[in-house]
């Protein structure tokens, strides 16, 4: 995202009407994407876009470069979808409370999972499983889940997910920790379903 950000910036400020809204046209589909990521509907995912692109038109020139603007569209996609109410058709029929991953002392006194349990090729490939991966994320509170998909679904930097949220870089790296191991375990129990249930029974 950040190369068009980039691109749209540039054009932004070139003054050229007719590219001016081919820009903005560019931005908006950029942020709608965000804004499914985030919030897994298609309404809060336009609204997102049309209030994000509103209020860039009046803000635009307080942006100094590419990554001010990128840091700011992901800042406004997260207000709009911590604000919204509608759920996803996908969203499972619960979403999970905070308590739910506090993790256990088991699960604490290891380290943190490093990579994902599935590649991205994987999940590609297997439309059933990337809709459990799907599920999984659209499950975990919010908080939870923005820092989960800006660190490693839109591969920002720790720091740059702790400035987007608001938060400390350690209050994002337990909430990234804690998000990972959920989805990772819920995508266990659908790809090995006997290691699952052997887990369970002796938890």
């Amino acid at each position: 995202m950040n190369t068009q950000v980039q691109q749209a910036l540039e054009i932004l400020k070139s003054g050229n009407p007719r590219a001016f809204e081919q820009a903005l046209a560019s931005l908006q589909t950029a942020v709608y994407s965000l804004g499914m990521k985030f919030c897994g509907n298609h309404e809060d995912a336009e609204d997102t876009a049309q209030e994000t692109l509103l209020r860039l038109a009046r803000q635009l020139k307080d942006f100094p470069d590419a990554r001010a603007l990128a840091v700011w569209l992901y800042k406004a996609a997260k207000t709009q979808c911590l604000m919204s109410r509608r759920k996803s058709k996908f969203a499972p029929a619960q979403m999970l409370s905070l308590d739910t991953l506090v993790p256990s002392q088991n699960e604490a006194s290891h380290p943190a999972p490093k990579t994902w349990q599935i590649t991205s090729e994987e999940i590609v490939l297997h439309q059933e499983l990337r809709g459990k991966l799907e599920q999984a994320i659209l499950s975990l509170p919010k908080h939870y889940r923005l820092v989960l998909i800006l660190r490693d679904m839109e591969q920002l930097e720790t720091r740059e997910v702790a400035e987007v949220m608001g938060i400390s870089e350690e209050t994002t790296k337990m909430r990234l920790h804690r998000a990972r191991v959920y989805v990772r375990n819920e995508l266990t129990k659908y790809v090995q379903p006997g290691a699952a249930a052997k887990q369970e029974s002796h938890g």
